[in-house]
């Protein structure tokens, strides 16, 4: 009974805009009140240990260092840099926005931080170079969706803490599925263009603009690969590779595009901190959310259920996809993965789902969610720069959101595509 009264007061608490944290916090303390009332004094103490994790050191720095380089001028130079990549097959800024946007998010790790920094400048150019408004948005908000799966990822430091897989394994695992919904995506914008007839290639390069546009941007690709070898070479771990790309990104910031200034710094550390203790808030509210559903055995319960059901696995994978499109509609990805990930991890690896592909699964259809009214968070941000509604916006994104859900269902049949990479590893 008291479980049910948790359970109730959190959706009570969030259909009425309550933040998740103290949704979570509020709810996991009326069960113990109404139930175990001698664990009050352990509430803060979980709190805590949730948030008291090495591994999430990664995660405020991975943060900053996206914050430098988009503010110390990288944007710039990247949309250059891929505007020259895709010359060759007379791509236009549509193309060049999902190519951006496959390398940006390789540097924050985050999808709203593409969407705010890729968007702030290709939207309005794209709409001068006769886009229409509409397929503009929607490329923009549906490509930067590969910023929380393209490693390193910011969701997946986080499902690492969660499940206690290996970062460097669960970055490796995102790389196929990011690069695919980027290919898959790039060939949604050429057919669109071509029927269209939309604007494909209108920038012409001499030699000189060439090398320029090389040196320049070379400086913002090489730091993801350096991060994703780094980490899954074993040459360092995900937190001591998250420390070395922030001076990095201050030098290149400084010394090299000479962008970067003190204000910035500042501002970067502002949006950081108020960024990573939003996120850290909930992690500790969900610790205990989670450890009481594990002392009421939950996710053992809801495995017999499952099994005793005698359903063919390829309808709860089918269900569990479903679900996750469902979750991410309606709630943020950090409190999805919290609340999610715990009671379904014993389930998955009860029918043969490897941590690795259930939390590439998770990421991937977490991040459709983005897009999606009323929470998605992407769509937030593109409304502020386009000023469209996110229904309209949502409406335009809907060609580049089936290449997303088509990738969701392949990692979720076929395990290679997210396992295959990390099996390479130790």
């Amino acid at each position: 009974m008291s479980l049910a009264w948790m359970i109730g007061t959190l959706f009570i608490l969030v259909s009425l805009s309550v933040p998740i944290a103290f949704s979570l916090g509020a709810s996991s303390l009326l069960y113990l009140i109404l139930d175990r009332p001698n664990y009050l004094i352990t509430f803060p103490q979980r709190v805590w240990s949730g948030t008291n994790s090495f591994v999430m050191i990664a995660m405020p720095l991975f943060i900053l260092a996206g914050e430098l380089m988009n503010r110390g001028g990288i944007t710039k130079r990247l949309i250059d840099f891929c505007l020259l990549i895709v010359r060759p097959i007379r791509g236009g800024l549509g193309e060049v926005n999902v190519v951006a946007s496959m390398i940006f998010g390789g540097i924050s790790g985050s999808s709203v931080a593409d969407t705010s920094a890729i968007g702030s400048i290709l939207i309005p150019s794209m709409i001068k170079q006769g886009y229409p408004k509409g397929f503009t948005v929607g490329v923009t908000v549906a490509s930067s969706t590969m910023g929380m799966i393209i490693p390193p990822s910011i969701p997946m430091i986080l499902y690492s803490m969660i499940s206690g897989a290996s970062i460097a394994k669960l970055f490796l695992a995102g790389l196929i599925p990011g690069i695919l919904i980027g290919f898959s995506q790039l060939a949604v914008v050429k057919r669109l263009s071509i029927k269209h007839h939309y604007d494909t290639y209108t920038t012409s390069f001499d030699r000189e603009k060439v090398f320029t546009i090389i040196k320049y941007g070379i400086f913002a690709v090489i730091m993801p690969v350096v991060l994703v070898l780094s980490i899954s070479l074993g040459i360092a771990t995900a937190t001591e590779s998250a420390g070395v790309a922030v001076p990095y990104a201050c030098l290149v910031g400084f010394l090299v595009y000479r962008e970067l200034t003190v204000r910035d710094i500042v501002h970067a550390l502002k949006k950081t901190i108020m960024m990573s203790s939003s996120i850290m808030i909930i992690i500790g509210f969900s610790m205990v959310y989670t450890w009481i559903l594990a002392v009421e055995q939950i996710p053992v319960k809801l495995s017999e259920l499952i099994l005793s059901l005698n359903v063919h696995r390829f309808w709860i994978y089918l269900f569990l996809d479903v679900l996750v499109l469902f979750i991410g509609t309606f709630v943020d990805v950090t409190p999805a993965l919290l609340l999610l990930c715990p009671i379904f991890i014993p389930v998955m690896k009860t029918l043969g789902m490897a941590e690795i592909q259930f939390g590439t699964v998770m990421i991937v259809g977490l991040a459709i969610g983005l897009v999606t009214p009323p929470v998605g968070m992407c769509l937030n941000v593109a409304t502020k720069i386009s000023g469209m509604p996110i229904t309209q916006i949502f409406k335009h994104a809907i060609p580049w959101l089936l290449c997303n859900i088509g990738v969701l269902v392949l990692v979720t049949f076929v395990p290679e595509i997210s396992t295959w990479l990390p099996s390479l590893v130790k």
